[in-house]
């Protein structure tokens, strides 16, 4: 396996040397974000449509709304801890912190029960969104685009990015993800205005999602679709249809390895890694990289195969939630 830093099986470029969109986006999330270069985004910078339309979506649905930055971190945890990523489950512990909710903060770090029955049931439907929405309607692109955001952001990380968000893994001390909170709380609680992260986008080619249509959630939504799913190129079209179609009869579970439903490594890579993204991306060994890895294939067919997968299972489960 190769390494750099806190990624796995990619070698991104530093972001001091980006140019371009990159480098545009980098800018908004040290500004918006509050962290300059968030190793969830440049994990994604070789394939730079879709760590801007990422970014969008995560900004204009998080960051942007009228819904509470609290409420919608809850939903962003549940949803991280639907899908066993530690790094996202902690990266959401720290920005509760940064709300001044420290209490908040770590009942969702202990995986316990809100207190409060609004908090409880909206981290309750980031475990499971095909649930009954608990929010008004005028709130789902607010916090339905967040959820699919970190579907989208969580599977990329589990399947990129190393499990530690902080080096020596300190943030499984309170006091450290208090501090880390404090250090963003002004990012945080900054009343950002709607729309600034679609200039970076390309042109969109797929539909807004009617349950946002005429928002910058769906206009990012759309356009991350659009840049994810260009990774199925890199499959033949019998993989494809053998992604599409595994994932269609997913029932949101996590799946044994021995269910069938996986290929052979030997004789399937690249589908294989595509499914694994989509529904097992905890489960990506270095054997499953290496097993599609050939000369032709750099980091940024990775990243975009990556993509691909992840974004069949996110379509699935928006689909199933509107």
């Amino acid at each position: 396996m190769t390494s750099n830093g806190p990624f796995r099986y990619t070698k991104p470029a530093p972001p001091k040397s980006a140019t371009g969109v990159v480098a545009e986006a980098y800018a908004q999330m040290s500004s918006d974000f509050g962290i300059d270069n968030p190793a969830t985004f440049v994990v994604l910078s070789d394939a730079p449509t879709i760590l801007t339309a990422a970014w969008a979506l995560m900004r204009e649905s998080l960051l942007v709304g009228a819904a509470r930055r609290t409420e919608k971190e809850l939903v962003a945890a549940g949803v991280s801890r639907a899908n066993r990523c530690p790094f996202c489950i902690d990266a959401h512990t720290v920005l509760l912190h940064a709300t001044g909710d420290h209490r908040l903060a770590e009942t969702v770090g202990r995986d316990d029960v809100p207190a409060d029955p609004y908090q409880a049931g909206l981290l309750a439907w980031g475990k499971n969104v095909r649930a009954p929405k608990p929010f008004a309607p005028e709130h789902t692109p607010a916090y339905l685009g967040t959820a699919l955001a970190f579907h989208f952001i969580n599977r990329i990380v589990s399947s990129l990015v190393t499990e530690n968000m902080l080096p020596g893994n300190v943030q499984r001390f309170r006091c450290v993800r208090s501090l880390a909170g404090r250090t963003v709380a002004g990012a945080v609680r900054r009343e950002l205005r709607p729309g600034d992260s679609l200039a970076l986008l390309d042109d969109v080619q797929v539909a807004e999602p009617s349950w946002a249509a005429g928002t910058p959630v769906g206009t990012a939504y759309a356009a991350l679709l659009t840049a994810a799913c260009a990774g199925a190129g890199l499959l033949s079209d019998d993989d494809q249809e053998l992604v599409t179609k595994t994932v269609a009869a997913w029932d949101g579970s996590h799946p044994e390895l021995s269910g069938g439903w996986l290929p052979d490594r030997a004789e399937r890579p690249g589908a294989r890694l595509a499914l694994l993204a989509a529904l097992a991306p905890y489960r990506i060994t270095d054997e499953d990289v290496a097993a599609w890895r050939r000369p032709e294939h750099r980091d940024h067919c990775l990243v975009h195969l990556v993509a691909y997968g992840a974004i069949t299972a996110v379509a699935r489960i928006e689909g199933q939630s509107v």
